[in-house]
């Protein structure tokens, strides 16, 4: 039995008991050898490596199009892949580990997955070569050096000297590895590992444009089998408006064959109410409460839907919802940064939508979290409520206009609409900040992406720090570079020595004692700085209505697509 079946089958049986009293039974739809799923985020990209494919829902509709040397769990545990292939440690003074593909893992259009696809990933993601625009650069920068034969099914991968990455399991994971065979024919370099090899920088540029924009989807837009085939039991067919993001069983898969043969997506930007309307929806994972009571012929609870209806629900997420600030612009304004902080109600947020209804003060650490309740504590009084006196006076003491009238602050606050619960915080954050003569304008819009922070947007609200659908791991990595200099993860650019440096020791560390003091310090520098506000942890709905079996929630930014190879239909 692989692991990935260990996993699954110990999963169902202990929620099995849960899950079972709260199944309804949907219509669905008239094909008995499909699911659909519904997710809260677009699909942009097939490569989930991209700052807009990071941020968005392709790693939920894609985890098992897109598998590597491990998957996370449901608990957002990282399990190794061994149907991809092996990694084995090699003895050293060094961190080395030899990643062998299986001998039968083959991409859906028949060419095998070697080790050029390993090279090309590490470069991509590695923050080392010019041209590349991954989302992070965690880990992977860590590495010093990939030996790998173009056409190999093996590569050693060396890190350098005293950067043991502890969380060297995550690398070369779910969604990390794209066919470089594809990227050398869309860049008209045949030989990729080659290029990266001697630094031909033409070449290279070549390679890192199809790597950084040769897999954009867009609904309506032909699927050409060619340009984006499969490493895993499905592939994708099709993806309309009108039909969703239709994955189909992958005929070259040689692992165990997916229990139901058609998945269908439906993500934004697709016509998901109506399949909503007509009950074909069988899974859903969103944090879109009202849409969930839909689903389950629930009646909606709160304010449209979208306050928290019980402490029940994700008591431990693994990932934070946080107004992110721009570095340029109105907010980079270290006074209008601390009067902003001061007149949003995280109080009232926490109680309203968060999870147990508790205000969250941590970034690099989340509510599920051994470290958290205990840290957490320690930053509550850190703009713990809205208090509009300290607001004024902060803002009282910034140099006026020409006039000598104070100048006016205006934040336009940005999330990716429509989303009752983005709506509903910026209707509250505007109220209370109004107050203070913060004038807060709901920037809300659809397709909204990180790149807008500072262009279009002078704050953005999101889960975790960048996205907009299931996010965190069980580890906190690689969000926690959200605070390091530099990472792409890091929208608002905060740079501090001290916590670049925690970050960077917590990411060599295991044991608790010492991942706190490196926390503590990390999270001191943000919250002085304001490099982020977190809010509350985020409360999602992953919910089945009866129609599909082997459901498993799925608590990370994989959501519950971690498992849909193993969903059978009822």
């Amino acid at each position: 039995m692989t692991g990935r079946r260990r996993v699954i089958r110990g999963v169902v049986v202990g929620l099995a008991a849960t899950l079972v009293g709260t199944l309804t039974v949907a219509c669905g739809g008239s094909d008995r050898d499909q699911i659909d799923y519904l997710v809260d985020a677009g699909v942009p990209d097939y490569n989930v490596n991209t700052v807009e494919g990071y941020s968005s829902g392709a790693i939920m509709a894609l985890a098992r199009v897109l598998p590597g040397f491990s998957y996370l769990g449901p608990d957002g545990q990282v399990v190794a892949d061994r149907d991809i292939g092996t990694v084995t440690v090699q003895e050293g003074s060094t961190l080395t580990l030899e990643y062998t593909f299986d001998e039968k893992a083959v991409y859906s259009d028949g060419a095998p997955m070697v080790c050029d696809d390993l090279a090309l990933a590490a470069a991509a993601m590695g923050g080392k070569v010019r041209g590349f625009a991954p989302a992070t650069t965690a880990g992977y920068r860590d590495i010093s050096k990939v030996d790998c034969t173009a056409g190999a099914k093996s590569a050693t991968v060396v890190f350098a000297r005293g950067r043991d990455y502890v969380q060297w399991q995550s690398l070369f994971g779910v969604g990390a590895l794209l066919p470089a065979h594809v990227v050398g024919r869309r860049s008209g370099v045949t030989d990729v590992v080659g290029a990266l090899n001697s630094g031909d920088q033409r070449a290279i540029a070549k390679i890192a444009e199809a790597w950084n924009t040769g897999f954009q989807l867009e609904p309506g837009r032909q699927i050409d089998a060619a340009d984006f085939p499969s490493a895993g039991p499905y592939r994708l067919e099709s993806f309309t408006a009108e039909d969703g993001l239709t994955l189909v069983a992958n005929e070259t898969w040689w692992g165990d064959a997916p229990a139901t043969r058609k998945v269908v997506v439906w993500p934004r930007g697709t016509e998901s109410d109506r399949a909503v309307a007509d009950s074909r929806i069988e899974v859903l994972d969103t944090a879109d409460l009202a849409l969930a009571d839909r689903v389950m012929g629930r009646a909606a609870a709160g304010a449209e839907g979208s306050e928290n209806r019980t402490s029940a629900k994700d008591p431990r997420p693994l990932s934070v919802t946080q107004l992110v600030p721009a570095a340029r612009g109105v907010m980079s304004e270290p006074a209008v940064r601390r009067a902003f902080a001061a007149c949003v109600p995280r109080d009232e947020l926490a109680r309203r939508f968060g999870a147990n209804g508790l205000v969250w003060s941590l970034r690099t650490i989340a509510p599920g979290d051994p470290l958290g309740s205990a840290l957490n504590s320690q930053y509550a009084r850190r703009y713990p409520r809205a208090d509009v006196k300290l607001a004024r006076n902060i803002l009282a003491q910034r140099p006026g206009a020409e006039d000598g009238r104070p100048r006016p602050v205006t934040v336009r606050l940005g999330y990716v609409a429509p989303d009752p619960t983005g709506k509903a915080v910026t209707a509250a954050i505007a109220a209370s900040c109004a107050a203070a003569g913060i004038t807060v304008i709901d920037a809300g819009a659809p397709g909204l992406t990180p790149g807008a922070l500072g262009r279009e947007v002078d704050m953005l609200l999101t889960n975790g720090p960048t996205g907009s659908a299931a996010a965190g791991t069980a580890s906190g990595f690689p969000d926690a570079f959200q605070l390091f200099g530099g990472d792409p993860l890091n929208l608002s650019n905060f740079r501090n020595p001290q916590a670049s440096g925690a970050i960077n020791d917590l990411s060599l560390t295991r044991s608790d004692s010492a991942r706190l003091p490196l926390a503590r310090t990390a999270e001191t520098a943000a919250w002085d700085a304001l490099a982020s506000i977190p809010l509350y942890g985020t409360v999602r709905a992953r919910e089945n209505t009866g129609g599909a079996g082997q459901v498993v929630p799925g608590l990370a930014q994989t959501g519950t697509g971690w498992n849909m190879d193993r969903w059978t239909r009822k």
